[in-house]
């Protein structure tokens, strides 16, 4: 039975599990497009607006309208309103869309310590100055209030890992002190919110980033679906602490409809694997077996020591061909 005949809802994960700098992954559109439960795309970037995010989506062959996007940066403005009232001035590091949604919310968007805002909202902002964050960290060490949108410290591309939220969040941090509070992933607000949308009584979470998509998901207390076309690979899984580990592990989003117990940590393509000291030792195989097969054999045992492992020893030649590219 496909794992999605027992799913209402995919809460997908934009970069590195759909996209990688808005050029889609192989197999991910063809995989959505043809599930037959509904999916919602939920991002900690908060560069673009939901409406511009869903656009984007169309143009790579997608389905998706504006309602169908939660991004970061609405989940740290829904955040600071707990603290915030009608008028309060708000200075925005972000985009001008970013910006926006904080004018649309009512409030009013400042660019100076000098206007006292009530609160400092982060998000990415390729075009970030010193100056810009000059004046953030002045106004913290004002009294504001301080929000991230998220705390990614990369962002995947079709070029590699950039420079994330979090890296850029750091340089306040050193700066005044002061710690933000974080709407993104891995915190669960966005994932029970974007359920709750959907009236989804039994969700998958969907994405390639262990601390945030995975954590998130697990914190919601959702499934959650693991996709190895991002950041987190298979030494980040085998190291993955428990409240990181996910429910499903696959190479990509091709295999939503495969069998859930295809996609569990376990014995599978003819592998075994058993501990030998500090080490695991991965035996057995077949020619036809797979990478990921391999992968989910030795992460049953891994996952039920005490720490991780120190080797992983392939005994055989299938086992070596396997975990070639793990590294």
């Amino acid at each position: 039975m496909s794992l999605l005949a027992t799913h209402d809802a995919l809460l997908l994960d934009l970069d590195g599990t759909v996209w990688e700098g808005g050029r889609a992954i192989p197999g991910a559109v063809e995989a959505i497009n043809v599930s037959p439960v509904p999916g919602i795309y939920i991002t900690n970037n908060a560069m673009r607006s939901p409406a511009d995010v869903a656009e984007k989506l169309r143009a790579i062959g997608l389905q998706a309208a504006e309602q169908d996007v939660v991004t970061s940066a609405q989940a740290a403005i829904d955040l600071a309103a707990e603290h915030l009232s009608p008028g309060d001035a708000v200075f925005v590091i972000g985009t001008g869309s970013f910006r926006e949604l904080v004018g649309r919310a009512g409030y009013v968007v400042v660019d100076s310590a000098e206007d006292k805002p009530r609160a400092v909202l982060q998000g990415l902002d390729p075009e970030v100055t010193w100056a810009q964050l000059s004046e953030a960290a002045l106004a913290i060490r004002g009294g504001a209030l301080f929000f991230a949108s998220n705390l990614d410290t990369t962002l995947p591309t079709e070029r590699g890992l950039m420079v994330g939220n979090g890296s850029m969040v750091a340089a306040l941090v050193s700066a005044t002190g002061v710690t933000p509070t974080s709407a993104g992933k891995p915190l669960p607000a966005m994932m029970l919110n974007a359920a709750r949308r959907m009236g989804a009584q039994n969700p998958l979470v969907v994405g390639d980033r262990l601390d945030t998509d995975i954590e998130g998901g697990n914190a919601a207390g959702m499934p959650t679906f693991q996709v190895l076309t991002g950041v987190s690979g298979h030494i980040a899984l085998l190291e993955a602490v428990k409240e990181q580990r996910p429910t499903y592990i696959a190479e990509s989003l091709s295999e939503l409809t495969s069998p859930a117990t295809d996609l569990c940590p376990g014995p599978q393509g003819g592998f075994t694997a058993r501990v030998d000291g500090n080490d695991i030792l991965l035996e057995r195989g077949t020619a036809d077996s797979t990478s990921i097969q391999a992968l989910r054999t030795v992460l049953q045992v891994a996952w039920a020591l005490p720490k991780p492992a120190d080797l992983i020893r392939p005994m055989s030649d299938d086992a070596y061909r396997a975990v070639a590219d793990w590294w």
